[in-house]
């Protein structure tokens, strides 16, 4: 494999890759509101001859390089997180800004950046006949990731029955690669009372002063969830607060706790609903403890509902699809990091639930993710670009 001709044709698309990802942080592309990104997007694949793009009923564009029967695919979810606090930004998130090394704007990193390099990945890998026989390449640009990640693949994989060899997931990587992450469900944690007026508490039966008891235990349960040695220890927060109550001056008659629950290898679902269910406060004011599910429409107006559980996933250091990433960035950028996420990605559904495999190299940094004054790096455009364009032919290898 020529590994120069493909480092030199991603450094001559640098520009190119530049005002694409310009054009696409212009773009709010908030989960369920992206149809303006992903209409940006197949004016891009089309401009660049991708050989079908297609865009599907939940609203994730499908862009194909090469007719094999055989698919290994790129993923990039294309929706964003909002803009949170505007004072912590110095520069507007949309209009972002270009120095000589850097773009910023809301999405560069997390993770618009990937789905830019992933296309024209595909464009040199058509350049430079870098597809083997019997394979295609499928770019997806995916919604609702940060809404609720890889519930756009399980649309994929169940209703276009689509089931590549592997998947590339163009999430932040750091410039290493990585090979798994833990999983993470949302947990409610709801408790009643009763109400009375406010200035006579005795005669009622204060929620939140259960709640109080809940959320001191759910501290100390973090402190013991378990531990593994590649993935590291699960953790368990409280993230959201909600309580019902007649009015100010009136004990409240409802609270509850949304719990952030990430788990590592080795916790289920099922375990980690039970660990919440023992703690002695939810036995004693009989709280009910359940996991949230997901409803939202996409931009296009599906509904298509899941339980919010986003299964562990670790893909085995020799397994073919990480040996090819690994051999693809040392044949031009010398020997890789090879570690795992922190936060989650559509991994959760494509080798989580359905056991397809993925790997994980995208431009940009995991600490960018969700922050303000977000930023990527034009050298991790065209690092991933090259790198992604040399996959294919090293695992067919």
């Amino acid at each position: 494999m020529n590994f120069d001709a493909i480092k030199n044709a991603a450094q001559g698309y640098e520009k190119d890759m530049t005002r694409f990802l310009r054009d696409l942080v212009k773009i709010p592309s908030e989960s369920a509101e992206e149809k303006g990104v992903i209409m940006r997007i197949k004016e891009e694949m089309e401009k660049l001859s991708f050989d079908k793009v297609e865009i599907d009923k939940m609203g994730n564009i499908l862009g194909y390089m090469g007719d094999g029967e055989k698919i290994i695919a790129y993923d990039a979810h294309i929706d964003t997180v909002g803009l949170g606090e505007l004072s912590n930004w110095t520069f507007d998130p949309y209009e972002g800004y270009e120095t000589q090394e850097e773009i910023g704007g809301r999405g560069t990193s997390d993770q618009e950046g990937g789905l830019v390099s992933a296309v024209y990945g595909a464009k040199i890998m058509k350049d430079l006949e870098l597809i083997p026989d019997g394979y295609k390449i499928l770019v997806t640009g995916t919604v609702q990731e940060e809404d609720c990640d890889g519930l756009c693949w399980q649309y994929i994989h169940n209703e276009l029955g689509i089931k590549p060899e592997f998947v590339v997931i163009t999430e932040p990587t750091d410039k290493g690669i990585y090979r798994g992450q833990r999983g993470r469900m949302e947990i409610r944690v709801e408790v009643k009372g009763v109400s009375c007026h406010g200035s006579a508490p005795e005669r009622g039966d204060n929620a939140i002063y259960k709640m109080a008891d809940i959320i001191r235990e759910i501290r100390d349960l973090n402190d013991r969830l378990h531990y593994d040695e590649f993935l590291g220890k699960g953790t368990v927060t409280v993230s959201q607060s909600f309580y019902n109550s007649p009015s100010r001056c009136a004990v409240a008659d409802m609270a509850a706790v949304s719990l952030d629950r990430r788990l590592t290898d080795g916790e289920t679902w099922e375990s980690a609903l039970e660990e919440v269910r023992s703690l002695p406060s939810v036995k004693k004011y009989g709280a009910e403890v359940t996991m949230y599910t997901y409803e939202r429409p996409s931009w296009t107006g599906l509904v298509y509902p899941t339980e919010c559980y986003f299964p562990t996933w670790v893909i085995p250091e020799n397994h073919p699809a990480t040996l090819a990433v690994v051999e693809a960035h040392r044949g031009m950028y010398g020997e890789p990091r090879v570690d795992k996420w922190t936060f989650s990605t559509n991994g959760v559904s494509i080798m989580g639930r359905y056991g397809i495999p993925c790997i994980g190299f995208g431009p940009g940094a995991e600490a960018q993710a969700h922050a303000p004054n977000e930023k990527t790096w034009k050298e991790d455009l065209v690092r991933c670009a090259a790198v992604y364009a040399a996959i294919p032919l090293n695992y067919k290898k």
